[in-house]
């Protein structure tokens, strides 16, 4: 069973619309007794770093454990980004620390080469090292939707990059933790095929 963490700050429909899609066994649950059982985890998200920090406490525990025992984790947008140390969105306040490393705002000097921020629609992967998560992908395009990116202190960690005036981390993971800045629900057929590598890892 893969299980959703409804913590009060993702777009929840349309990630477990996508795994249905890809026929997985999922459900969308704060029951922290479902999320110990869950062979999987996905933490999705939307909003600010600091709010989702906030209401992610109470199942800190349960996701570092769960990591640490190996079972497979996806983050999503968000779910990425609160996977680090701390965040220029909400300074002082600790993430999940599970990658170690940075949030950054977008520079403001993007928009003189005519880039908005947010950084809002498709984009074409980079992909930087092998990884069962993209299996199948190449240069493949995703819908992204976000003003911050992420700096891990270990370069290693990221999977894929993506050109947005600066080439920033769209994918990272180690052993079976895996974490996505653009929308894979929400990416057509290439998004659909990272949900069932995922979900291979979880059979």
């Amino acid at each position: 069973m893969i299980a959703i963490i409804d913590y009060g700050s993702g777009n929840l429909k349309s990630i477990r619309n996508g795994f249905q899609k890809a026929d997985a066994d999922v459900v969308v649950t704060r029951e922290k007794s479902l999320l110990e059982k869950a062979d999987a985890l996905v933490l999705p998200g939307v909003g600010a770093f600091g709010t989702a920090m906030e209401h992610l406490r109470k199942y800190e525990n349960i996701i570092h454990q769960h990591i640490r025992d190996d079972k497979p984790f996806l983050g999503v947008c968000l779910g990425l980004q609160v996977l680090f140390s701390e965040s220029e969105e909400s300074p002082g306040v600790k993430g999940l620390d599970v990658f170690p490393g940075k949030v950054l705002r977008f520079p403001e000097e993007l928009r003189n080469e005519n880039l908005k921020i947010p950084h809002m629609g498709w984009n074409n992967l980079n992909i930087r090292q092998e990884s069962p998560l993209l299996k199948g992908i190449t240069d493949d395009y995703m819908y992204f939707v976000h003003s911050y990116y992420v700096q891990p202190d270990d370069e290693d960690v990221v999977l894929a990059t993506v050109d947005y005036g600066l080439e920033v981390p769209a994918v990272v993971g180690y052993d079976n933790t895996f974490a996505t800045q653009f929308h894979p629900e929400k990416s057509g057929d290439a998004g659909l095929e990272i949900l069932k590598n995922f979900l291979e890892k979880v059979i």
